[in-house]
């Protein structure tokens, strides 16, 4: 797996040029991640941010009106990773829980340089929990082009299903995650593949096909 390349990019305030905006995007994320890493997330204000990335304060609010806002762009540029490495046509094959598990721990290889702010982010969104609503949101549009990525519908009712199911799995895991020190994740990938065979029941019940290792009835 691989741990991708994360650019750092300046933007430029004082001559009024304008930066791809690409590049801007990823001046900030790169700014707000660190912040939060080093102070803490209820530690770091938007100035804090603009002044780390080298933006105009004026020029960060158009782009970014709030922190969470920031956070989308970092998933999304997550998400971007994790599609862009990933061809479902190379794992067709493959059962759909160990394409599930691949295509997770390429995300969570993504989020490794960030695991510090995302303690943070979520030490604070469980002492207040009303933030983390569009977090939920997030996550949820998140592993709908994960499942995409691993070549499952997320459409109808046993997409729904596994939406909902895998949001849990994610978030579960993503607990073990953050504080799994080991440099190949293996508690994280443990973690991951219990829950990941504990869902293949339920989803098996809903599709009318045989669970993994069982027969189908007479």
């Amino acid at each position: 797996m691989s741990t991708g390349q994360h650019t750092m990019a300046n933007g430029s305030g004082s001559t009024g040029a304008r930066v791809p905006a690409r590049l801007e995007t990823d001046s900030v994320v790169d700014a707000a991640m660190r912040l939060i890493a080093e102070r803490g997330w209820e530690n770091v204000s938007l100035r804090d941010i603009a002044k780390a990335a080298g933006v105009p304060l004026a020029a960060l609010y158009a782009r970014f009106p709030g922190k969470t806002r920031i956070l989308e762009a970092f998933t999304e540029r997550v998400d971007t990773a994790v599609l862009s490495e990933h061809d479902p046509e190379d794992t067709r094959g493959e059962p759909a829980r160990d394409r599930l598990f691949d295509v997770l721990m390429q995300r969570f290889d993504h989020l490794q340089p960030y695991r510090t702010a995302i303690r943070s982010i979520l030490e604070s969104y469980q002492r207040a929990p009303s933030q983390a609503l569009g977090g939920l949101r997030r996550l949820r549009r998140s592993m709908t082009w994960m499942l995409d990525c691993a070549d499952l519908t997320a459409g109808g009712v046993r997409g729904e299903m596994r939406v909902a199911g895998l949001c849990g799995i994610y978030l579960a895991t993503l607990r073990t995650w953050v504080d799994d020190d080991s440099t190949d994740m293996a508690t994280t990938m443990a973690t991951l593949d219990g829950y990941l065979r504990r869902l293949e029941r339920p989803i098996a019940m809903v599709e009318g096909v045989p669970e993994p290792g069982r027969a189908p009835a007479a």
